[in-house]
């Protein structure tokens, strides 16, 4: 980080002003991107149509950023996290002075009287702290991957519940990790990115195929789902997430799947499968009905070929024979797995509850993995929380 940190009077200028401040956030990044399309009309082209997600996410990104800004390392990451993800939208070097004079004139409209020229120089420090954070390791991201890649659809197979497979291919080699997600765009909705996990390990053909649920009001979801067909064109942001069999050292491993979250576990479960590994792992897929237990069969089949993995299902809104209960209910069952490596992913109620259930049985928040509950540039983790905080925050 080149620029000075921020001293104790900058910080707590920024933050007090930004108390001030609070109760008024959804007018102020209202007129904060006012001012900035007005003043700069060339940048509104790196945004979505629709900015009513975005402005939240310019809300939480501000929050996290003067969260971190006494702490100078984690303040480096989060802000490095946003300028790679950052290019794949275009943003320019030059971008981000046009960005900091607006921010800065839309705090000093909101302040009122808690605005002075103190304030406005320690919101100026910070905001050049972070900025020039984003734009080297956008420089440095530049060597080493696209902003983003190409992909054609070659494949699209409905799979009952609102639930497509789709198969793309990209331009050029897009390497990942299994367990990893993905940033994609539709030409449906341009600059509007939903992220989904591809559900393998890499591919020799480097085809990525993805499992989409079409979600009520899901813009994007609901393109790739009742849309998208083959030939049609999308848009891939770089891999993304940590929740990869390196964390799992030489431990058992528990695997805990909900809806799509499925699709990532089924990737590492196949990638421990082409590893050779000798050692076991439960997996529990859960769902309301029997009918929305998407993908059981194929993981059945799979646990067939493989002795060291057992599968079970988790049904909690019907009576039929076999497991009943929600999936954290299950979990206490058959637990403890306080020796085990464990991996959640589905819907955030699901993982939110699934992850006290471990906490409580004893198992360390260590070997505990899943992917950020909402969008994750702005949400994942930087270093692992006590345990105490990971409650709190889920």
């Amino acid at each position: 980080m080149t620029a000075a940190p921020l001293t104790d009077r900058e910080i707590s200028l920024v933050r007090t002003s930004l108390t001030v401040v609070a109760p008024q956030a959804t007018e102020m990044t209202v007129y904060f991107y006012a001012i900035l399309f007005a003043r700069y009309p060339e940048v509104r082209g790196l945004f979505p149509e629709n900015m009513d997600v975005q402005r939240d996410r310019l809300l939480r990104g501000l929050l996290r950023i003067i969260d971190l800004v006494d702490d100078v390392d984690n303040l480096v990451r989060f802000c490095s996290r946003l300028g790679r993800d950052h290019r794949k939208f275009g943003a320019l070097d030059a971008h981000y002075p046009a960005v900091g004079e607006c921010l800065v004139a839309s705090l000093a409209r909101f302040a009122g009287t808690a605005w002075n020229d103190e304030v406005a120089a320690a919101w100026t420090h910070a905001y050049t702290v972070a900025a020039q954070v984003m734009i080297d390791a956008a420089d440095d991201d530049t060597r080493l991957r696209p902003a983003s890649w190409e992909a054609q659809i070659i494949r699209h197979e409905h799979r009952g519940n609102g639930i497509a497979e789709i198969t793309v291919q990209p331009d050029q080699p897009f390497p990942f990790v299994a367990g990893q997600y993905v940033s994609v765009e539709t030409p449906w909705y341009p600059r509007t990115w939903r992220h989904y996990s591809p559900a393998h390990s890499p591919r020799a053909d480097h085809t990525l195929t993805f499992h989409v649920r079409a979600v009520h009001r899901g813009q994007v979801s609901n393109a790739l789902v009742h849309h998208a067909a083959p030939g049609h064109r999308v848009r891939l942001g770089p891999p993304q997430g940590d929740m990869t069999l390196a964390a799992a050292g030489d431990r058992d491993l528990l695997f805990v799947a909900g809806g799509t979250g499925l699709a990532p576990i089924r990737a590492l479960i196949e990638e421990a499968a082409v590893s050779g590994m000798r050692r076991y792992a439960d997996l529990f897929v859960g769902a309301r009905t029997a009918e929305e237990l998407y993908g059981l069969d194929d993981m059945l089949r799979l646990a067939q070929r493989h002795h060291w993995l057992t599968v079970r299902a988790a049904v909690s809104h019907e009576s039929i024979p076999g497991q009943q209960g929600t999936l954290p209910q299950v979990l206490r069952e058959f637990g403890p797995w306080d020796r085990h490596e464990a991996f959640l992913c589905g819907p955030p109620d699901m993982v939110t509850s699934g992850v006290r259930t471990l906490l409580h049985q004893g198992t360390p928040l260590a070997h505990i993995h899943h992917d950020p509950l909402d969008t994750p540039v702005l949400t994942a983790p930087l270093t692992p929380p006590r345990p105490d905080q990971e409650i709190d925050q889920l």
